[in-house]
């Protein structure tokens, strides 16, 4: 595991956290991108959740001429079959665990953890989630893709093989397929997991009704009361 902690953007609760979600941005985005989406949630007012917002390290993408920006790894090609560096994706997974590791030795439980992730951070939220060592307590994938198929395979653990996992992708999405978020539900239902889909009528992109819904979906998952409709 990676001594280096990314740097990371993050809402404390008003009391002490007794929970934590953390959540990955995409391509050429930072972690601030979600930091709004919180209030969207619409989550119950005692909740005490932390929420965790890392910054991609910055590096050449290849698609992108080659150009530097935050990025969780290189995309070789952008074709349906999505080749990417998978070392580079590797290195950020030991990145996210190492911030899991960090939430657990705050005194969160591993159970009281939720991974997220967008797009590119899906990706490399799919295969820390379902790799990781310690049961969590869930896993949100929105609008992204399985990039590393046979090595989830390979390495899934079986702490996580009940994993709640939560998808969402806009079925207008012109820059991850909506094709590939459905070919992610199909390979997770072959791999043992049930996984609970959603798609919206957006693009590359999350909207307000489906952070409410994800927001039911965090309550029901860390066994919150809900106070709201």
């Amino acid at each position: 595991m990676t001594d280096t902690l990314l740097p990371t953007e993050i809402i404390e609760p008003q009391g002490e956290a007794d929970a934590a979600v953390i959540w990955l941005h995409g391509l050429g985005a930072s972690g601030d991108d979600f930091v709004p989406a919180v209030p969207f949630l619409n989550l119950p007012a005692e909740a005490q959740i932390r929420f965790v917002f890392p910054h991609a390290p910055v590096r050449p993408v290849t698609i992108n001429n080659g150009w530097p920006m935050p990025a969780w790894y290189d995309i070789l090609s952008i074709d349906i079959e999505r080749k990417i560096d998978e070392d580079s994706l590797m290195v950020s997974v030991e990145q996210v665990n190492a911030l899991i590791a960090r939430e657990i030795a705050r005194g969160i439980q591993p159970e009281r953890i939720i991974l997220a992730g967008f797009s590119q951070g899906g990706a490399v939220a799919y295969h820390a989630g379902l790799c990781y060592p310690q049961r969590l307590g869930g896993l949100v994938v929105l609008s992204t893709y399985i990039a590393t198929s046979q090595r989830i395979r390979e390495d899934k653990t079986a702490a996580n093989a009940k994993l709640p996992i939560w998808l969402a992708h806009g079925v207008m999405d012109d820059v991850v397929p909506y094709s590939l978020g459905e070919q992610a539900v199909l390979e997770l239902e072959q791999q043992g997991y049930e996984p609970e889909w959603h798609n919206y009528p957006i693009a590359h992109e999350v909207s307000p009704e489906e952070l409410n819904e994800l927001g039911h979906w965090i309550s029901q998952v860390l066994e919150l009361k809900e106070s709201f409709a």
